[in-house]
């Protein structure tokens, strides 16, 4: 079953005037917006299970709808959890194992979960989505945690690909955050939206809060106010694509094929996001925001977003 990649997508000429970028640069953060501004998801999906896009944005029934909240707030839960295990803390602790991952440096604990490249990332993502194609909604609670965890290694993979340094707290969250960014809908569906400058800006400050008391913490307490509405807010966004996901893997006969072709599908749309999000913030590491936030609208009101 094929999938749309941003790839496939020929980009307009760059606008005149775009400030301060090289041209490497600027055809980095071009493709960056397409990938932001332009999610596609739905069209991913549709490609997956070969159902039209008003069936993959169809409203769930209130029963569904609660298993995908309760499900996705575990799955940001189980993500939070990882994240948290990569940073280095502040003190030594107690406990045998607890220790022994203490002494395993921040990128390399990621690292040690799964394999290296996105293509790897896909194929576990392939057989989880399979199990989840075909039993059914009743697999959720489990496989939607499990593929979130793989799409988590994979975007720490690819920030630290970036220039990420993942031992430092706001650089880990920064890695949640790709959820957030991922769950915005795009213009081929029904749900809110909006830019990726301001998901960023809404996420800000509990992002900014839950930095803090990860750093500043040598045991982490998962049930911490700063990181319970950090989670929060990632998990009420992150949910709209989860409800695509699973509209896409109820279509009739889709099976464990189908299913395993929707969970590659919502990896590739993930990786891109990230690739596209870890693009921006390196840029702003060289450029600064100022500079990097005018070009990237001038790119975006080139492509039409």
């Amino acid at each position: 079953m094929a999938l749309i990649t941003d790839d496939s997508v020929t980009l307009p000429a760059a606008p005149a005037g775009a400030p301060g970028l090289s041209a490497d640069d600027r055809e980095a953060l071009r493709r960056a917006v397409l990938a932001l501004e332009k999610p596609g998801l739905a069209a991913r999906l549709s490609a997956a299970v070969g159902a039209p896009l008003d069936m993959i944005g169809r409203a769930l029934p209130a029963p569904v709808t609660d298993v995908v909240a309760r499900s996705t707030d575990a799955a940001m839960r189980t993500a939070l959890r990882i994240a948290l295990a990569s940073l280095p803390a502040a003190k030594p602790a107690t406990g045998r194992d607890l220790i022994d991952a203490l002494d395993t440096p921040a990128p390399k604990r990621f690292a040690n979960l799964f394999g290296s490249s996105e293509t790897k990332h896909k194929v576990f993502a392939g057989l989880s989505g399979a199990v989840g194609g075909a039993f059914g909604l009743a697999t959720l609670a489990v496989e939607l945690p499990l593929s979130t965890t793989l799409m988590l290694r994979s975007i720490a993979e690819i920030a630290r690909s970036e220039g990420e340094d993942l031992a430092k707290p706001e650089n880990a969250l920064a890695c949640m955050q790709v959820f957030a960014l991922g769950g915005r809908a795009g213009a081929e569906t029904s749900l809110s939206d909006s830019g990726y400058f301001a998901v960023r800006a809404a996420l800000a400050k509990t992002m900014a809060e839950a930095a803090r008391y990860a750093g500043n913490k040598a045991l982490l307490d998962e049930a911490a106010p700063a990181l319970i509405r950090f989670s929060a807010q990632i998990a009420s966004r992150f949910g709209l694509v989860v409800s695509q996901k699973v509209a896409a893997q109820a279509v009739p006969i889709v099976g464990a094929v189908g299913g395993a072709a929707v969970n590659v599908a919502f990896m590739d749309h993930f990786q891109a996001t990230a690739r596209a999000h870890f693009t921006v913030r390196r840029l702003e590491r060289v450029y600064g925001q100022p500079a990097v936030r005018a070009a990237y609208e001038l790119e975006r009101a080139a492509l039409g977003a």
